[in-house]
């Protein structure tokens, strides 16, 4: 614990250093004098400041129940911002002669009323979007609003997809069809030439080098996508031989997503920057280089190499990419491109806090040990009380082996019949005891064992968690990955109880046992014990990548609400949106169920009850009121 101040002394500041809120919360979150976690969408000590827990009553106000997801589109608006003000600061310093161009990859977040703000937002950028499908394409297509703006066509290509593309090209929009496969190139000639349009074409490329992180198998010579320079070389060759040459103005390759080391990024951007100059040098008029996605968002504020976190700042990003394609072109002269790149888990994830409740929780429960066994106790209990009373510093470990070896054969006793309930009961109680006073006096050794490193995780409390981790945070599951997690009120108090969260889906794994630290990693989160009749509540930061469009239906778990507020400069604010989440109706017919025959069926069910006996119509008519009401209710726990 930050300090290990007690109760009494405990500070603010304590708080801030125990949870790292200004290590990861990149300026926009901070904690009140009044221990309230605030939103500062102009950044830290700067602009107003609104705090988490006056949205969370003005949303019981308006007849919300947790869990919420939060988005703040001030946020939003400044993430992009800050990132178009970077790379416009690093090309004027270094005198670079093209541009920026970013663009959103819609699959990070397909969320209508985000590409909205995207494009609301990036208009006075020319910030553009990118797109890996149909579907997405239709999206981006119907928000778009800006002729100069990219439209980046990833992913995989049928004859369908192509004329979207070129239609929007018809359209006026600077559309992109960038070659995943050698094969593409034919169809998307074909169809340009049938509907009379000539095609901007790119080529992603796989490149050499591979970056450290969860997603580095995206790039490398052996990534899924992408062509190897050999057929970069024929793609060429195919272009001069149609006498389109002229169509291939970009070059595109992706490192992957939350590349931590800029050094991997650094080393991608020159070798891609040969890759470029080697098409001018074909005679491609080119103008496009696109570094695909990678700038990664520090969700654990250690400011490392570590996969949750980035060894580098936006500043300094930008400023080694457009040193970077420098460097290489300017050997030859060749002019410089306009520079994309599809940083969208940067973009957004700052954008949205997933809001909950704890509901309850439990404990390692540790009975009442007697001083005295009575006559005809185990010799195997007599042994674990003897390791109970012969704990020292010393004997740490040799206890703690005693007691997970003499705890197992209690147990194997019991299911062979041998010891009774009670003595199997308070076997346990002087095991956990035993574990209890291990946890306590660790701390103290020099060298800790490794198998006592994870004891304080075997003791934690749980506390059940109002949400679905499947749904609302499904990287966590997935792959472990870590996301900021604290308490947004109460933090003027000394959080005392060290704990684990558990969502409300009966599945084990639906649980966050992994939260970030200075070191990196940490078992058990400390969180403050909870008092009769009052809501706790906590804060997900950082989940506005991947997440929502990730989420599944987990025990029928729906989309929880999403509210946006939009704050001014005079402190005050609005909810400018309110999705209502899922009902029980709206997740069971995405199951393929009707909730108008489930009724029906009910109904008939209910109506057979009459006809035995079993309940008199009156009971029939509230039964079926209740069923009504239950498909008409939220998928999560209401109070």
């Amino acid at each position: 614990m930050a300090k290990n101040r007690s109760m009494q002394q405990w500070r603010v500041d304590d708080s801030v250093e125990l949870y790292g809120i200004r290590n990861w919360g990149g300026g926009f979150f901070d904690v009140s004098e009044k221990g309230e976690v605030v939103i500062c969408p102009q950044g830290r000590n700067k602009g107003p400041q609104v705090s988490v827990m006056e949205v969370i009553n003005g949303l019981h106000d308006r007849g919300y129940d947790m869990p919420v997801l939060l988005r703040v589109e001030n946020i939003l608006d400044s993430r992009i911002t800050r990132l178009h003000e970077c790379f416009r600061k690093a090309i004027h310093k270094l005198g670079y002669k093209g541009e920026y161009r970013g663009v959103f990859p819609i699959k990070v977040n397909q969320q209508q009323q985000v590409l909205e703000k995207i494009a609301q937002f990036g208009s006075k950028y020319h910030h553009g979007m990118e797109v890996g499908s149909k579907a997405e394409l239709i999206a981006a297509v119907s928000q778009f609003r800006d002729k100069q703006a990219c439209l980046i066509c990833n992913g995989y290509k049928d004859e369908e997809f192509v004329d979207l593309g070129l239609q929007a090209m018809r359209m006026g929009l600077n559309c992109f069809f960038v070659l995943e496969m050698p094969g593409e190139l034919e169809m998307i000639l074909d169809r340009g030439k049938a509907l009379g349009v000539k095609p901007n074409i790119g080529v992603r490329a796989k490149l050499a080098v591979k970056a450290s992180g969860h997603w580095t198998e995206s790039g490398g010579e052996r990534s899924t996508f992408g062509l190897t320079p050999a057929q970069i070389v024929d793609v060429v060759d195919k272009l001069k031989e149609a006498g389109m040459l002229d169509c291939l103005q970009l070059l595109h390759y992706h490192l992957g997503s939350q590349v931590p080391n800029i050094r991997d990024i650094r080393t991608a951007v020159t070798e891609a920057g040969r890759l470029y100059m080697g098409l001018v040098d074909e005679g491609a008029p080119m103008g496009y280089l696109d570094l695909g996605g990678g700038l990664a968002v520090d969700y654990d504020g250690s400011h490392t190499n570590f996969v949750s976190s980035r060894n580098y700042h936006l500043d300094e990003y930008c400023a080694d990419v457009v040193e970077a394609v420098m460097t290489i072109l300017d050997e030859k002269d060749v002019p410089h491109p306009h520079i994309i790149t599809e940083s969208g888990r940067a973009t957004v994830a700052y954008y949205s806090v997933l809001l909950f409740n704890i509901l309850d929780f439990s404990v390692v429960e540790i009975g009442q040990l007697p001083d005295e066994l009575p006559e005809g106790t185990p010799e195997t209990l007599r042994n674990l009380k003897e390791c109970y009373n012969s704990i020292t510093l010393r004997s740490l470990q040799e206890c703690y082996n005693d007691a997970i070896y003499y705890r197992d054969e209690m147990r194997q006793l019991f299911s062979a019949g041998r010891v009774t309930l009670r003595q199997r009961t308070l076997s346990e109680h002087f095991f956990w005891a035993i574990m209890k006073r291990i946890a306590q006096e660790k701390n103290r050794l020099k060298h800790l064992p490794r198998d006592l490193a994870d004891i304080d995780s075997s003791l934690a409390d749980i506390y059940y968690a109002n949400f679905s981790v499947f749904q609302s945070l499904t990287d966590s599951w997935a792959i472990d990955q870590l996301f900021p997690i604290m308490p947004v009120h109460r933090l003027n108090e000394c959080p005392t109880q060290h704990c684990i969260i558990s969502d409300i889906t009966c599945d084990s794994d639906g649980r966050i046992d992994k939260f970030i630290d200075p070191q990196g990693m940490k078992s058990t989160l400390e969180l403050h014990r909870l008092k009769d009749g009052e809501e706790y509540y906590m804060g997900v930061f950082l989940v506005g990548a991947y997440q929502e469009t990730l989420g599944d239906l987990h025990n029928l778990l729906g989309d929880t609400h999403v509210v946006s507020i939009r704050i001014h400069d005079d402190g005050s604010y609005e909810y400018v949106r309110e999705i209502r989440g899922d009902t029980v109706a709206d997740v069971l017919s995405y199951v393929e169920y009707d909730p108008r025959r489930i009724l029906e069926d009910i109904r008939a069910a209910a109506e057979s009850s009459v006809r035995e006996g079993r309940i008199t119509p009156s009971d029939r008519f509230a039964i079926l009121q209740a069923f009504e009401d239950g498909l008409r209710g939220y998928t999560y726990f209401e109070r």
